[in-house]
C-alpha cells in the first residue's frame, strides 16, 4: 500500500480566531448568597430610588420642556444665551442626581478638554444604556441619536437638550448627512459643543473593542478618548445580544448598594496627515490606544456579527455560531452582508442537527451525499483551520470563499466535465456519472440517483455542461473536491514514477497550496 501525502496547512495568522470569541454575551452568575442579597437590599432599596428618582424627573421634564419650547428639533445653531447655560448647569446637575439616586458612585479621572482643542469625544467600551452617565459628566454634548428617540415619552425632552445629530432609518441619504453634521460641527471652531460618539456601535461585555466605525474620525480633527470601566464585584450593567434583560438589570442594579463608574479622559488623539487622509486607519490607532488603557485586546468584531448572530438564531443554530469577525472577513474575503448571510443559510444546511453549530466529517460526508474517501478528508481538512475536526461557520465561509469559489472557474469545471463525459458527446449519464464517483472515491456500492436527480434540473436523464455548471455554482464545495482529487491522482503518478520525489512533491504541493488557495495579502 503507497503511503498516505501527507502536507502542512498554511494558516494566515491574521485569518486565525480573535482573542475573544463572543463579546455580546452577557454570562454573569449569580450565586445563592448573591440572589439573597439581591432581595433582601432590594426589598429596602428599590422602591425608594424609584421614588427618588421619579421626583427627579417630575422636575426635570419641565426644566427639559421651557429649554426646548419653541426651539426647532432640527437647529440650524446651536442653543445660544439662556437656554444654553440652563442646559449645561441646571440639567447637568438634575442628571447627577438622577444617577446618585439611582446608586452611582462616580470617579473621573484626568482632563477633558473643551471643543476648541477637541471637537469630539470618542468613549469606549459602549456596554450598557447606564453609558449615558458619561454624557452628564461631559457636560452634556452632542451625541448622535435616532429620530425615534426623540418620541419617547420624557425622555425625548431630555435627547432634545444635547441637540443630537439625528439618524433616520427610513432615510437613504441618511448615513452621509449623519456624516455631513458631525463634520460640520466638529469644524465649527468652538461654535456648536462636542460632539459625543460611541464609535462601537452596539453594545458589548467590555471584554475587549470591536472595530470602531469611522463616523467619529472621517471630519480629521483631534479627538479625546474616554474610557469607561465598571469596576463592581458583581457585574449588573452590561446589557448585551445574549444575557439579561434590561428589566432584570435595572431591578439589579437598583438592588446594590452602590454601583462604581470610572470614566477616564485620555489625551487628545491629534491626526497625522495620514490618519486625516485615513479615516479606518485613524479609528484604529484611536481604538489601540483606548483599549491599552483599559488592559483589553482588539477584534475585528461590528454591528454586522450581531445581525449574524440574530439570523443563526433564526436558522435554529447557536447565536454566537454567526459570529465571523465581519470587518476583516468582509475585508479580507470581499464579501458584503448579504454574501456571508447567504453562506449562513448554507451551513445552516448542514449544521441544524449538530450540537453546538459545528459539523464533523460525517455530517460533511453527508450534506455532500458522498461516502469518506481520501479526497474528502483532505478536502475536511482543508476548511478545518484549527484541526479539531470539526467545522464552524467561520471556517466554512473563509473555505468557501477562499478555497472552493476560486475552483469553480469554466476551465475548471469544463475539466471536470470531460471526466465525467467518457463518450464525449457533450452530456453525461447516470452510468458516467456514477462510474467516475465510484472510481473517484473508491466506494463500489454507492447509490449516486439522488445527486444525479439533483444536477439534472431539467429531469431529461442526462447532464448538460449548463446543469453541471450552474450545480457548481451554488454547490462550490464539489469544485474543489474534484480538483483535489486531480491533485491526488498527480501525486499518485509521480510516486509511482518517482518514489524519491515524494517529500519534494508535497513539499511543492504546500507552497502552491498557500499562494494560490488560502493566502490573501493583508
Amino acid at each position: 500500500m503507497p503511503p498516505l501525502r501527507v502536507f502542512t496547512l498554511p494558516r494566515q495568522q491574521s485569518l486565525l480566531l480573535p482573542a475573544v470569541i463572543n463579546p455580546f454575551v452577557q454570562d454573569t452568575k449569580l450565586s445563592k448568597a448573591a440572589i439573597i442579597k439581591c432581595v433582601l437590599l432590594g426589598i429596602f432599596l428599590v422602591p425608594i430610588r424609584a421614588v427618588l428618582v421619579s421626583l427627579v424627573l417630575m422636575v426635570t421634564w419641565p426644566v427639559a420642556f421651557i429649554i426646548t419650547f419653541n426651539h426647532p428639533v432640527k437647529g440650524a445653531e446651536p442653543m445660544t444665551g439662556w437656554r444654553r447655560i440652563m442646559c449645561r448647569r441646571v440639567m447637568a446637575v438634575l442628571g447627577r442626581a438622577y444617577y446618585f439616586c439611582m446608586g452611582f458612585r462616580v470617579v473621573i479621572k484626568g482632563r477633558q478638554v473643551d471643543s476648541s482643542e477637541a471637537p469630539i469625544l470618542a468613549v469606549a467600551p459602549h456596554s450598557t444604556f447606564f453609558d449615558g452617565i458619561v454624557c452628564i459628566v461631559a457636560g452634556l454634548p452632542s451625541t448622535v441619536s435616532r429620530v425615534e428617540n426623540l418620541a419617547t415619552p420624557i425622555f425625548g425632552r431630555f435627547v432634545r437638550c444635547l441637540q443630537p445629530v439625528l439618524v433616520s432609518r427610513k432615510d437613504p441619504d441618511s448615513r452621509k448627512n449623519t456624516i455631513q453634521e458631525i463634520e460640520s460641527r466638529a469644524k465649527s471652531l468652538g461654535h456648536w459643543p462636542q460632539v459625543l460618539i460611541f464609535p462601537e456601535g452596539t453594545c458589548t461585555n467590555r471584554s475587549c473593542l470591536i472595530t470602531f466605525k469611522q463616523g467619529a474620525f472621517i471630519p480629521g480633527v483631534p479627538v479625546q478618548p474616554v474610557v469607561m470601566r465598571y469596576p463592581n464585584k458583581l457585574d449588573t450593567v452590561s446589557w448585551t445580544w445574549q444575557g439579561f434583560s434590561s428589566k432584570t438589570l435595572l431591578l439589579l442594579t437598583l438592588s446594590q448598594l452602590y454601583t462604581t463608574v470610572e470614566i477616564e479622559f485620555l489625551p487628545t488623539h491629534i491626526p497625522t496627515e495620514e490618519e486625516k487622509k485615513c479615516p479606518p486607519l485613524f479609528a484604529s490607532r484611536v481604538r489601540d490606544k483606548m483599549a491599552q488603557a483599559l488592559g483589553v485586546p482588539v477584534t475585528d468584531h461590528t454591528y454586522e456579527d450581531c445581525r449574524l448572530m440574530i439570523s443563526a438564531g433564526e436558522l435554529t443554530l447557536p447565536m454566537e455560531a454567526g459570529l465571523v469577525e465581519f470587518t476583516k472577513i468582509s475585508r479580507k474575503l470581499n464579501l458584503k452582508w448579504d454574501n456571508v448571510k447567504k453562506e449562513l443559510e448554507g451551513f445552516a444546511s448542514m449544521a441544524t442537527s449538530c450540537k453546538g453549530g459545528r459539523i464533523n466529517i460525517e455530517e460533511f460526508s453527508s450534506f455532500l451525499k458522498l461516502p469518506v474517501s481520501p479526497a474528502l478528508e483532505e478536502l475536511f481538512a482543508l476548511f478545518d483551520r484549527n484541526g479539531d475536526g470539526t467545522i464552524d461557520f467561520r471556517e466554512y465561509v473563509i473555505g468557501v470563499t477562499i478555497l472552493c469559489r476560486p475552483a469553480n472557474t469554466e476551465d475548471v469545471l469544463r475539466m471536470a466535465f470531460k471526466l465525467f463525459d467518457t463518450d464525449e458527446d457533450e452530456r453525461i449519464t447516470r452510468e458516467e456519472f456514477t462510474a467516475l464517483l465510484r472510481s473517484a472515491l473508491g466506494v463500489s456500492n454507492i447509490n449516486m440517483a439522488k445527486l444525479f436527480k439533483e444536477i439534472d434540473a431539467d429531469g431529461s436523464g442526462f447532464i448538460s455542461f449548463n446543469e453541471f455548471q450552474s450545480f457548481a455554482m451554488s454547490h462550490p464545495e464539489y469544485a474543489k473536491l474534484f480538483t483535489t482529487y486531480l491533485e491526488l491522482q498527480r501525486y499518485q503518478a509521480i510516486q509511482e514514477a518517482n518514489p524519491g520525489e515524494l517529500e519534494l512533491s508535497g513539499q511543492m504541493s504546500d507552497i502552491q497550496e498557500e499562494s494560490t488557495s488560502d493566502k490573501k495579502d493583508d
